[in-house]
């Protein structure tokens, strides 16, 4: 038996022994570089060193870095699906190659890990019209003391790396690491290869060669090459302790075992038990690592902090059938800070106080309403249910309805807070689907009739002189309080009158008079310095590229506009604008108070 610590701490110290130094693990959340919302690679993080840029702390590195993938969040269940996962890697920015990493990963497989070498299989890139059969590869592997009948030539879609759709990147063939959970073939006998579909060979992990550069007129070799290793952790743990079930290993033993303890129920037994406490781990330990995070995610409705609301409330919908309380999921959650994760993510223990209460306030107002929405959802489909017997005893002939009517999806998300993909899965359990683009529909006519109710852009409640001084000003007062409290801050609601703003944004505590001194001074500075307020429009994606702040949403369009107030503020925003801040007068804060949980309010005003 091997537990997860040691894995991790075998695969440092075995590319540490060998040059490497340990660059550590990275946000989970992704920094918009790369175009997706989590890492989702162990590699990602690295991208930049890998396309050219010089690394400052060498050309050997390793790490274990933490990915998140939820795009087959519906998998999540089965015994190999997981939100969270751990991706072991180590990387050459020009330095070695071929033949010491094949040395290497044999050497790690065989003495660190004690796996036989005669049943080791690998395979390595065929060949194709564009680059040639990695022969090279091979050969080393074949001096390693590899049995030439072990090693497999598999085409592009197999054995290849590139980026898709970019031209001038790094790429080049991987070679994949096997090995047999058993020496007996299947019914397909001599043929029960690594090509077979039995499950019987268990891919370890893989070293890339990136040795080429993709081009227009095809491949060319790099002056330059680099090697890109990634073994899953989560993935070998169970090989190396002959589990078939992922949620076997330690990993999430004493969270199953809590989970089987509190609900009565056997996880072994398998079926819809075994489902729940396997979502409800699986989400819960993802959810411990977002908000845990250096980065510090916290449950909202946009972005990243979305994904995070819908696997919490995705796992507390479980937990209510297992008959589990608030206290099993802080339960769960204190597992995987204090004995699973607490040694390789000291993070997790620090922040231990904060993870708690977030997972607490977010269940609390989830379960507020998810009784009612319950209830609510099940009246609809026991009034289809109802209409469809009734007319199919009236009128053989009828089409008997399948369907969520998208205005329904739509009351349960605006009333009770269901995300539209909740909707879809408890739809999905009684054999129905929803009409999403009628839900999109009844979502553009809610925000059109809450635009018409009196409010113009930017929160006014009108476009007067001293309304559009106010509105300014509310640019200057975000500014100052990132600068004075953290840059994570953002706005989350305004409503502004000729009298005053009222500003609302993410702050987990009550401001010091200190810190309301400063950001009062701060925004009064600028407006002081008479500087010009400059308006730009843009394509949304340049905007983000420049560092503007915003939520960037299909309620803005393509094209955005900006406002940028010297190096100090820019945002897109579509409310109106003073030409320079000279025009403001004295900017005042009469009062800081809680909005809700984790947001607070600033009314201010501005003196002649």
């Amino acid at each position: 038996m091997i537990t997860s610590q040691e894995l991790r701490k075998k695969w440092l110290q075995f590319y540490v022994d060998r040059g490497h130094i340990d660059i550590g693990a990275v946000s989970l959340v992704g920094d918009g570089t790369t175009g997706v919302m989590f890492n989702v690679a162990g590699m990602q993080p690295l991208m930049p060193y890998l396309l050219g840029e010089k690394h400052p702390k060498g050309k050997r590195l390793c790490n274990v870095q933490g990915c998140v993938r939820t795009v087959d969040i519906e998998e999540v269940g089965d015994s190999t699906h997981f939100t969270f996962f751990e991706m072991m890697g180590n990387w050459s920015l020009g330095d070695y190659f071929k033949k010491e990493k094949t040395a290497w990963s044999l050497e790690f497989l065989t003495n660190c890990l004690g796996l036989n070498k005669e049943k080791i299989v690998s395979t390595v890139f065929i060949g194709d019209a564009n680059a040639p059969r990695d022969d090279e590869t091979a050969n080393y592997l074949l001096k390693l003391g590899i049995a030439k009948e072990n090693i497999f030539y598999l085409d592009k879609k197999h054995n290849w790396w590139e980026l898709e759709g970019s031209l001038n990147t790094p790429c080049g063939p991987d070679n994949e690491w096997f090995y047999p959970r058993t020496d007996v073939p299947c019914m397909h006998g001599e043929k029960c290869d690594v090509n077979c579909d039995c499950g019987r060979f268990v891919e370890i992990g893989n070293d890339v060669y990136m040795q080429y550069k993709k081009t227009e007129n095809g491949y060319q070799e790099l002056s330059k090459k680099n090697v890109d290793t990634g073994f899953g952790l989560d993935r070998l743990l169970a090989f190396l302790n002959g589990y078939t079930d992922g949620y076997k290993t330690d990993l999430f033993s004493d969270v199953i075992y809590l989970l089987e303890e509190k609900s009565g129920k056997s996880y072994n037994n398998g079926g819809e038990n075994q489902r729940a406490m396997r979502i409800i781990a699986d989400h819960i330990r993802t959810v411990v690592m977002l908000i845990g995070d250096e980065n510090a995610l916290k449950p909202s409705n946009t972005g990243a902090g979305y994904i995070l609301r819908r696997l919490l409330r995705r796992a507390v919908r479980y937990c209510k059938k297992l008959a589990l309380t608030l206290q099993d999921i802080l339960s769960v959650a204190t597992i995987y800070i204090d004995k699973v994760y607490g040694e390789a993510y000291p993070r997790l223990v620090k922040q231990k106080a904060e993870i708690l209460k977030e997972i607490s306030e977010e269940v609390t107002r989830f379960e507020l309403t998810l009784e009612k929405g319950m209830k609510e959802f099940e009246k609809f489909m026991q009034a289809i249910e109802r209409k469809n017997k009734y007319m199919l005893q009236q009128e053989t002939t009828y089409k008997a309805q399948t369907e969520l009517s998208g205005k329904q999806a739509f009351q349960l998300y605006e009333t009770y807070g269901f995300p539209l993909e909740l909707i879809e899965e408890l739809a999905k359990e009684r054999g129905y689907t929803v009409d999403k683009e009628g839900f999109d529909i009844a979502f553009k006519e809610h925000q059109q009739k809450s635009h018409a109710t009196g409010q113009f852009k930017g929160g006014l409640a009108d476009q007067s002189i001293q309304s559009t001084r106010l509105h300014t000003a509310t640019h200057l007062l975000l500014a100052a309080l990132q600068q004075t409290l953290s840059k994570d801050i953002i706005q989350k609601g305004s409503n502004i009158t000729p009298e005053r703003l009222r500003f609302d944004f993410n702050f987990d505590r009550p401001l010091t008079p200190e810190e309301l001194r400063k950001i009062e001074a701060l925004v009064n500075s600028k407006i002081q310095a008479k500087i010009p307020v400059v308006f730009a429009e843009m394509p949304a994606e340049e905007a983000r590229a420049q560092g503007a702040c915003g939520i960037f949403n299909d309620k803005y369009g393509d094209i955005v506009k900006t406002y940028k107030i010297s190096d100090f503020s820019f945002e897109f925003c579509g409310g109106p604008h003073v030409e320079n801040t000279g025009e403001l007068g004295h900017f005042k804060i009469v009062k800081e108070q809680s909005s809700s949980s984790g947001i607070r309010r600033i009314k201010a005003i501005l003196e002649e």
